[in-house]
């Protein structure tokens, strides 16, 4: 890997593989991991500094590259796919321009299931986290409905708008408000249960996990950056609540 054409195509691999972890929910730590280990297997030597919002990679004292990352979801099938492609490039199994290839359909590639799918799990959850409340079974319709359009109002207005707090805040207004509705013409009971299953499907679990684990690994950085974004997104779901049972 000596030429230079080729330690660059390395590091567009490379940065790719980052790329796609982070905007996918990895940890700031794996994706530095992957990233280094992967240039390891090509006996190049370099350096990464990672970010929620970017990944700078450099190469000896000429070569360095920048990706910015747009975009984050929780897409845990994709963060697979990158972890197998580096282990099979890391053992030799494949070379590295067959592994370039493979990260870039994993990164055309739409894992998710239909948006019709997703409302029903959403709704699932949502009147199953009702009854880990120890809410009444009678709530649970409420709760499936209230969750169901909860997490359609959020994906629609986020694909709108690209602003996550205000449809996580406008999710939220409606879950209130749904579940408001529902006690008052007797078709719930308990409307904190309602409200609590409801909103459970906007909760950022994984957001606050790995912002403890980046934390512990020592990467501060990013560790803050994402429990910042974790106490907006809850900020954000606590004010709809508040406004929705205010009327």
């Amino acid at each position: 890997m000596n030429n230079e054409q080729n330690v660059e195509k390395a590091l567009d691999c490379f940065l790719l593989a980052g790329k796609i972890m982070m905007e996918s929910g990895a940890e700031t730590y794996r994706v530095e991991d992957t990233m280094l280990r992967m240039a390891r297997s090509q006996n190049i030597e370099a350096q990464s500094y990672v970010t929620p919002t970017g990944i700078i990679l450099s190469v000896g004292k000429n070569q360095m590259k920048i990706s910015s990352i747009t975009s984050r979801i929780t897409d845990l099938h994709k963060i697979a796919k990158v972890n197998n492609v580096s282990r099979k490039l890391t053992v030799q199994i494949i070379t590295l321009d067959e592994a370039y290839e493979e990260l870039k359909k994993i990164e055309k590639t739409n894992s998710f299931l239909p948006l019709h799918i997703q409302i029903l799990a959403a709704s699932i959850a949502s009147s199953s986290f009702l009854v880990l409340s120890k809410g009444y079974g009678s709530d649970m319709p409420a709760a499936f409905v209230a969750g169901g359009i909860g997490y359609l109002v959020a994906t629609l207005i986020q694909e709108m708008t690209k602003v996550k707090f205000f449809s996580e805040f406008l999710a939220a207004l409606v879950i209130g408000l749904v579940a408001s509705m529902a006690v008052h013409l007797g078709l719930g009971t308990e409307m904190d249960k309602i409200i609590v299953g409801g909103v459970m499907p906007l909760v950022p679990g994984l957001l606050i996990t790995n912002a403890v684990r980046d934390l512990m690994a020592g990467h501060f950085t990013a560790g803050i950056a994402k429990g910042a974004e974790a106490f907006l997104t809850a900020f954000a779901i606590g004010s709809g609540i508040a406004l929705s049972v205010s009327f």
